[in-house]
């Protein structure tokens, strides 16, 4: 989709009216997408391929992603994309199976380097261009977790869950671009900074209400939303907490859709199934500033766009 869009840092330009772009892709059961600059992969769950494009192709008319085939078995995989160009992409031995190892692919599918350690059921990951940190279990056995470090010159080491963590795994892993953080994330937890400096793991909230973690668009403040219908910000650079206070109704546990949190640098995104509405949240007062009536359930949400009050002649 095109936004119509275009920053220049200090203000938007509005370049035509948003629109479906004109490129398609054909891989089998397209899942999880990453972009970096102007290039778009997706993984493709169906086939382990990966579908590569960039956004000046988008409104190409017959435009197609091309494949990337490593040769890599059908799984419900992971890419994160490097500054040299290359790919850490996730592996299994069965196709189907849950991955349990990461190897460093070029463009054209090549294996740059092969991996050298195996984990279990990885899920989750994020890039700041020269690490790739995968969430997963230690082992097959899965007894425990920790996060997988990938970096792009082919070096990989298992940072564990910190002491007491029991048999799970951050199954969400953010980077924070501004803050330069990355961070953790499991329902059955809370929310933990991931310090690859120092190979340790430590919380940020920890408990099993937060139901979403998010780290806002500009990738400054971590936003945790738990069931009681409080929602917390953290300054990520700082580790400290910025703001909390209630924005929606409490939410049970046992609630199939539950409200889906998203943000910018000013305003928070709820979408309240419940309500068929999205609410918009000033994030300096905590007012909802606005409703917005769409769907009768809706259960996804994602900030597209740019954010700003500038304009110009």
């Amino acid at each position: 989709f095109d936004s119509g869009l275009a920053s220049h840092v200090d203000h938007v330009d509005v370049l035509n009216n948003p629109k479906w772009a004109s490129i398609t892709a054909t891989g089998i059961k397209p899942t999880h997408f990453k972009t970096k600059a102007n290039e778009i992969l997706i993984f493709n769950d169906g086939d382990g391929t990966l579908s590569r494009a960039i956004e000046s192709d988008f409104n190409t008319a017959g435009a197609k992603f091309s494949t990337v085939n490593a040769g890599l078995l059908p799984h419900h995989g992971a890419m994160a994309q490097f500054t040299n160009g290359t790919y850490a992409v996730t592996s299994t031995a069965v196709s189907g199976a849950s991955p349990n190892r990461v190897l460093i692919i070029d463009k054209s599918g090549k294996t740059v380097y092969a991996s050298t350690l195996e984990i279990g059921a990885i899920h989750g990951n994020a890039s700041d261009g020269t690490n790739a940190v995968f969430g997963g279990f230690s082992s097959s056995s899965a007894t425990a977790g920790g996060v997988l470090v990938v970096k792009s010159t082919g070096e990989q080491r298992l940072i564990p869950n910190p002491d007491g963590f029991g048999a799970f795994r951050l199954a969400s892993i953010y980077y924070a671009e501004s803050a330069k953080k990355f961070i953790g994330y499991v329902a059955t937890k809370g929310a933990y900074l991931v310090d690859i400096s120092a190979d340790k793991i430590t919380p940020i909230y920890s408990g099993a209400d937060a139901f979403q973690c998010k780290v806002d668009f500009a990738g400054k403040n971590l936003l945790v939303l738990t069931l009681d219908g409080k929602l917390r910000v953290y300054d990520l650079t700082t580790g400290t907490l910025k703001k909390e206070g209630s924005v929606i109704s409490a939410t049970a546990s046992t609630d199939t859709y539950k409200p889906v949190l998203e943000a910018t640098g000013k305003f928070a995104y709820i979408a309240v199934p419940a309500l068929g509405e999205v609410h918009q949240i000033d994030l300096a007062t905590f007012a909802v500033t606005a409703k917005h009536k769409v769907s009768a359930k809706p259960v996804r949400l994602a900030i597209f766009g740019f954010e700003s009050d500038a304009s110009h002649n």
